[in-house]
């Protein structure tokens, strides 16, 4: 593991029922299909030799459909679920290795968890609820008290904290969700689909708000979602899974530009390319232009490597003149009008 790498599992298998190890061994030997384990063995895989890292810093999203797989595998993090078989490591610590009472303060001092129910505790007011994490930790109530007042401040409900769960609206209670989820200050945060149960519009400022709290806090996330837009929007990576198998792992600008198989291509085909993709995805080698086309027209618009296709597109309505792009302030590729409608095209059901 890196100095970079937070976390890191390696061939992490789940398998449900009485004769998981046995099935194990057979799909090794024979190859068994997920139909065939549950045929022979009435054996459920839930997950299957999954290996992925996840960097410091990093919102790592995990989507699929319905019975993916993505669910199980973030409960095998911090164990929730005890896999079959693989390795868990995170921040340095065998996770596998961890006996009861040292898994239980790992999970506490190193883990916060964020799930779609939002879990409050009724009886609780909205501080104590934030709080609860540190008693558990037995830090004193005055500490923890100001402690938990101080993420309310951060996730904008810091004059609710006297008001009890009930008094919130949905979107304010998930609010509160995630600032208990933080108030330990863990190294790492599990979202399961924590957005959800709500309403569009509520869901989208909350996805906001998450955003704006990652660019403050930078913790080491992983979020589960079954939204493909929520993922573009949220993750800095994606891992796509499919019947417990993770398909492709990238940005969401290699995913739509290069989808590893037809279920990848079909699963992002709706998604907008105009955020996504950007210029150096688009561009060709300036060599390869100049030697196709002559020299470069003086009255060229440069752009960095990073600006998007809905820019570029911007620039190219009204200049005829190709856009040269730079990485490193130096001038690297060449994008021309049918460069752009190439891409626009390819992302469509007309491809």
């Amino acid at each position: 593991m890196s100095s970079d790498t937070v976390i890191e599992i390696s061939n992490i298998w789940k398998i449900f029922g009485a004769s998981a190890q046995a099935a194990l061994a057979a799909i090794r030997e024979r190859g068994l299909t997920k139909a065939q384990v549950l045929a022979e063995y009435n054996a459920v895989v839930g997950v299957a030799d999954v290996s992925l890292s996840v960097n410091r810093g990093e919102i790592f999203c995990i989507m699929g459909l319905s019975g993916s797989g993505k669910s199980t595998l973030v409960r095998h993090f911090n164990r929730l679920l005890e896999p079959t078989a693989g390795r868990i490591e995170i921040e340095g610590t065998d996770v596998m290795a961890l006996g009861p009472r040292e898994l239980q303060r790992f999970r506490n001092q190193k883990i916060g968890m964020v799930f779609q129910n939002f879990a409050l505790m009724p009886h609780r007011s909205v501080l104590d609820n934030v709080a609860m994490p540190l008693e558990i930790r037995k830090v004193a109530k005055n500490e923890r008290m100001r402690q938990a007042a101080a993420i309310l401040d951060i996730v904008e409900l810091g004059a609710w904290g006297a008001k009890f769960a009930h008094e919130l609206s949905g979107g304010m209670q998930q609010r509160v969700g995630l600032a208990r989820a933080l108030a330990a200050n863990p190294d790492v945060l599990l979202m399961d689909e924590p957005f959800s149960a709500l309403d569009p519009l509520i869901r989208r400022q909350l996805q906001d708000e998450f955003i704006r709290l990652s660019k403050i806090l930078k913790k080491t996330t992983i979020f589960i979602t079954h939204d493909l837009d929520e993922a573009v929007r949220i993750g800095d990576r994606i891992a796509i899974m499919r019947d417990g198998r993770m398909v492709q792992i990238g940005t969401a600008e290699d995913i739509v530009m290069n989808p590893a198989d037809d279920y990848v291509a079909d699963f992002v085909a709706g998604i907008s390319r105009l955020k996504v993709v950007h210029a150096h995805a688009v561009m060709r080698p300036i060599e390869t232009h100049i030697a196709m086309h002559g020299g470069l027209p003086a009255e060229a618009k440069r752009v960095n490597e990073t600006e998007t296709l809905s820019t570029l597109i911007t620039l190219a309505i009204d200049d005829a003149h190709p856009i040269i792009v730079q990485i490193n302030g130096q001038d690297t590729g060449v994008i021309t009008r049918a460069d752009l409608l190439r891409t626009v095209i390819e992302g469509t059901e007309m491809s």
